[in-house]
């Protein structure tokens, strides 16, 4: 399972392992950034080549991402939106299932309430996995969220197909 936190400047990755009942294990977690100057199709070919790479390494067979929403920073939005597309274009060329979660439904999956701040769901990631210390950032934590989330939750929600539309 990939997590996927997507951002132009830092998209959080996670790869873990498990399923509903089992323990699960993470195998990598970290950030992708980019650097705020460059090009953005520079930018979008860095992030595309280090999702490329996890792809390649770990062998998911399912994409877990954050549902992007509106916020008040149509750039924001836009960056995040754009981030999301390049590792639904990886999954797809590597045939993995793409899952998309809100952060209110990841944030009610790992701490039981959907208003839960960035802090108390590192706490829960940290928990989960086992971890001897909190991953850090917060987008790498909030990916690991999103991969758990989607192994606690299964494939049948917000499912999106190969050809984009809905399973």
């Amino acid at each position: 399972m990939l997590g996927v936190d997507p951002g132009l400047t830092r998209c959080g990755v996670g790869v873990v392992e498990g399923r509903i009942g089992s323990p699960i294990t993470m195998r990598t977690v970290g950030v992708i950034r980019t650097p705020a100057d460059l090009e953005l199709s520079r930018r979008l070919l860095m992030i595309e080549q280090n999702l490329e790479a996890i792809v390649l390494e770990h062998r998911p067979t399912v994409l877990a991402i954050e549902r992007v929403f509106s916020q008040q920073n149509l750039k924001s939005v836009m960056g995040t939106a754009q981030a999301s597309g390049v590792a639904m274009l990886v999954a797809a060329r590597h045939g993995l299932d793409v899952h998309m979660h809100t952060p209110t439904e990841v944030k009610a999956s790992i701490t039981g309430s959907g208003r839960a701040d960035k802090a108390q769901v590192t706490h829960m990631v940290t928990r989960i996995l086992k971890l001897s210390e909190a991953p850090k950032p917060a987008d790498a934590a909030d990916a690991l969220a999103i991969a758990i989330c989607q192994v606690w939750r299964g494939s049948s929600q917000n499912r999106l197909t190969a050809a984009g539309g809905r399973a």
